[in-house]
């Protein structure tokens, strides 16, 4: 009986470990925001079949559901382990790096030891099939991705950094590695390679543009970086997806939905360390507001150009001073998003409106209206260059042709035929 007694114990201990294992597996696909990629509007959770552009045509997510048809259900943990760290499927095809394996290579064996037992033992099975891609042949064959990942794939996991602290240790290994932070915020090579995967290289999370976004600079330049933010800051804008003086946008606005407003307080802080100690790359100084544009608009002056379009579009919420209202709607003064050289961001939201992430801690998910419909090509330009140098801001100029291109790739899609 005492035997009995004994096993019985040890099995139950065995199942709370893996039941623990399992709850941290769900932790690191939050961590990961493998929702966000493998689930497609609308559809079940991690079935696939998003559509994600490339610049040679339109690829599709996989099912990652343990369905053993159409998912990894036949996937052993080191089967997918090599498709997590390596970009090749249990069946030796190489999969597009679209896929982040690149960051996920960085990733423990313990941790993916855990992601595995979570998608294999709690994930619900779909049985949905995976979409051929749209890249035309011979563009479509895969084995040059091959020839890809042995110039730019580093099959190498995250190794402490004994001169560094436990929370810039714990955030470079979720920045660089599940986050894969890099995939958005980092830009592309000659090879659609990310330029850099790690704070040695100053290109590293400096600001990258994909399907007509700019995800902004995250290193210390004070004017288009986070120089000016603090840790409380970040890791508040990580939680709740805004701060006083800005709001998430693109698709950041679903990283915080799906992802980093799950992660505990220790993990983003770590974070915020971590992204707080890379260098700026810019030796330019703060831009400085001036009340020049306030007291303009105040007067009815809109003598220049874009003033007038501000006025009837823009300043009942962001003001005429240009600051908005804190934690609602983000200020224009200063605002690296505004001031970023690559203006992509900016227009796309004049053209197709955003709204703010709906979190556990800001259930409301304001949102801004787009303009497409009533503004033309010009009447943008002219706002956004508005914006982008006004209040003491300084920034390129934007074009009409820049509006028109944005316009056309940003178009919604007409929805498909069934």
């Amino acid at each position: 009986m005492t035997g009995m007694t004994l096993t019985a114990q040890v099995m139950a201990a065995a199942d709370s470990d893996i039941s623990a294992q399992i709850k941290q597996g769900e932790y690191l696909s939050r961590a990961g925001d493998c929702v966000a990629c493998h689930t497609t509007p609308g559809g079940k959770s991690f079935a696939g079949g998003l559509k994600m552009s490339t610049p040679v045509g339109a690829i599709y997510s996989s099912n990652i559901t343990p369905d053993k048809n159409t998912g990894i259900g036949n996937y052993t943990e080191e089967d997918f382990s090599k498709a997590l760290r390596e970009g090749i499927a249990k069946d030796g095809h190489h999969l597009y790096p679209a896929m982040p394996y690149p960051s996920f290579s960085k990733m423990s064996d313990a941790d993916v030891h855990d992601l595995y037992l979570y998608f294999i033992h709690q994930v619900p099975a779909v049985d949905q099939k995976n979409r051929d891609s749209d890249i035309p042949f011979p563009l479509n064959m895969r084995w040059p991705l091959a020839v890809w990942n042995s110039v730019f794939l580093e099959k190498k996991p995250y190794h402490s950094d004994p001169q560094q602290t436990a929370d810039w240790n714990r955030g470079a290994y979720l920045v660089q590695g599940l986050g894969h932070c890099g995939s958005c915020h980092t830009p592309r090579g000659i090879g659609y390679e990310e330029k850099a995967l790690d704070q040695n290289d100053s290109d590293y999370l400096s600001g990258g543009t994909l399907e007509g976004w700019h995800a902004p600079n995250l290193r210390g330049e004070a004017t288009t970086g986070l120089g000016q933010w603090n840790e409380e800051e970040i890791s508040q804008f990580l939680g709740r997806g805004h701060t006083e003086r800005t709001a998430a946008f693109g698709s950041m606005v679903e990283v915080i939905q799906d992802s980093t407003q799950y992660l505990n307080d220790s993990d983003r802080h770590a974070i915020a360390v971590y992204l707080k100690s890379l260098p700026t790359n810019d030796k330019a100084g703060v831009q400085v507001n001036n009340n020049s544009t306030t007291e303009a608009l105040q007067k009815g002056d809109v003598s220049k150009t874009g003033a007038q379009v501000y006025l009837e579009n823009c300043s009942g919420c962001h003001l005429s001073s240009g600051q908005g209202e804190k934690n609602a709607f983000p200020q224009l003064a200063q605002n690296p998003a505004v001031l970023s050289d690559d203006p992509s961001s900016v227009i796309n939201i004049v053209l197709n409106g955003s709204h703010a992430p709906k979190t556990q801690a800001a259930p409301t998910g304001l949102a801004m209206p787009g303009f497409a419909w009533r503004l033309d090509d010009q009447q943008v330009a002219d706002v956004v260059n508005f914006i982008r140098n006004g209040w003491g801001n300084q920034a390129s100029a934007v074009s009409v042709s820049q509006v028109k291109e944005l316009r056309k790739l940003t178009k919604p899609a007409e929805p498909e035929k069934q």
